[in-house]
């Protein structure tokens, strides 16, 4: 234990939060403090999309992946209480179409996630245990986003569909329109669905982890071998103010399934107040926006690019609610780790080589211009879409992990070279 890191961490906390009340309206608040629960789960929990692929390839383990679609069907059965009896189009469902764009889309955000080794949010909470990285990561990123702008909003392949269903004609298929039958209008049988389709993906990773294993090419992942070989804490054992019962409260890894449920939560909460699921890739592209302003370029000029009203690269940075989720999620990140004692020992080096440049430089761009034809990153056209009954999140699951193979492969050759 580090006393002054865990105090800081304490302090960072309160000082958020303070500041939060004091200067954010209960909308944004709210946000905030899913921002926080998020960046805090993550992190606690080594939780990350871009490890489903990374992880299955490099390591052979797919226990994340096997967790992902347990979180994908849970956060679909627990949205239903907010859809039930509802009018769709009252609410933010995340129903995207499926065309070119989502297949493209996809496949350059697996292919950049690979280089990587994060994605869009998985960025944010990147920043709390390393520097140049992320920054150079994130900058990209924020350059491929405001660079597809103007292509998501233009181009035919990215806005129309090219199969729908009445609930959202012209815009993608919600599952379920296909059960009129369903006495629960629809939503038993795209649980089923979802239910299903979740089923066979966890079922096909524990294929191909037999096979690694198999074949003496498994590795595993040290964070899960942590998790799976400690011991579970018995608070009752010793005092409250002690340091097992702190370890046990701040510093001992949360199993997968903990991870997974506090999200799960999140993202219920976050339907039910907001009507909108989690995303996370647009602001980047407005603060790459904001950053070309701040250089001189004039506001108008940018706004035009993006074709987008100049309102979203002008109005003040704390009244976008995804703005302030985004670093909530940052922030909470930082806080785990400082409350467990690994933020100062985590930070790396600031070096980079040229290659390690150059594949974060294509990396940051493949996954930002990938958003935009896709209509979202993992949380954006993947984990929201799943839970909100939208066809084109398993789509893009496919294509995301052909994306991430492909990556990893070419990777691995360029680092033999």
């Amino acid at each position: 234990m580090n006393p002054k890191e865990n105090l800081s961490g304490f302090a960072l906390l309160a000082a958020v939060l303070l500041l939060g009340n004091a200067l954010l309206d209960s909308a944004i608040f709210f946000r905030l403090l899913v921002g926080l629960g998020l960046g805090y789960a993550l992190t606690r929990a080594a939780l990350g999309f871009a490890g489903s692929v990374n992880r299955a390839y490099r390591a052979g383990s797919t226990r994340l992946m096997r967790g992902l679609m347990l979180m994908f069907t849970a956060t679909a059965v627990a949205s239903t209480a907010f859809l039930y009896n509802q009018n769709p189009h009252d609410l933010n469902l995340w129903v995207n179409p499926i065309n070119l764009g989502l297949v493209v889309g996809a496949l350059m955000f697996g292919f950049g996630m690979s280089f990587a080794g994060c994605c869009a949010s998985g960025v944010l909470t990147y920043f709390s245990s390393n520097l140049a990285r992320p920054a150079l990561i994130l900058f990209c990123f924020g350059m491929g986003v405001f660079l597809g702008f103007p292509l998501q909003s233009q181009e035919n392949w990215i806005t129309d569909t090219l199969i729908s269903t009445p609930t959202y004609a012209d815009k993608g298929v919600y599952l379920p329109d296909l059960f009129p039958s369903d006495p629960l209008g629809g939503y038993f049988g795209a649980i089923v669905i979802t239910a299903a389709l979740a089923g066979l993906v966890s079922w096909l990773a524990h294929r191909y982890e037999h096979h690694r294993r198999r074949d003496n090419t498994y590795i595993g992942v040290d964070s899960e071998h942590q998790v799976l070989n400690s011991k579970p804490s018995n608070l009752g054992e010793h005092p409250f103010f002690s340091r097992h019962t702190y370890e046990a409260l701040f510093v001992s890894r949360w199993s997968m399934t903990t991870g997974i449920a506090m999200i799960v939560v999140l993202f219920t909460l976050l339907m039910g107040v907001t009507g909108s699921g989690w995303g996370a890739s647009t602001p980047f592209g407005l603060w790459f926006g904001r950053l070309l302003i701040l250089i001189g370029m004039d506001p108008a000029a940018v706004a035009a690019f993006a074709d987008r009203p100049i309102q979203a690269f002008t109005m003040p940075f704390l009244s976008h609610p995804v703005n302030v989720q985004n670093m909530g999620i940052m922030l909470g990140s930082v806080v785990s780790l400082l409350l467990a004692g690994r933020f100062f020992s985590g930070l790396s080096r600031m070096r980079l080589t040229a290659r390690e440049a150059g594949m974060l430089v294509i990396a940051g761009l493949a996954m930002g211009l990938g958003t935009r034809f896709a209509n979202g990153c993992n949380v954006g056209a993947l984990f929201t879409p799943i839970a909100n009954f939208s066809l084109s999140g398993w789509i893009f699951l496919v294509f995301m992990v052909a994306g991430g193979v492909i990556g990893n492969m070419l990777g691995r050759r360029m680092q033999a070279a």
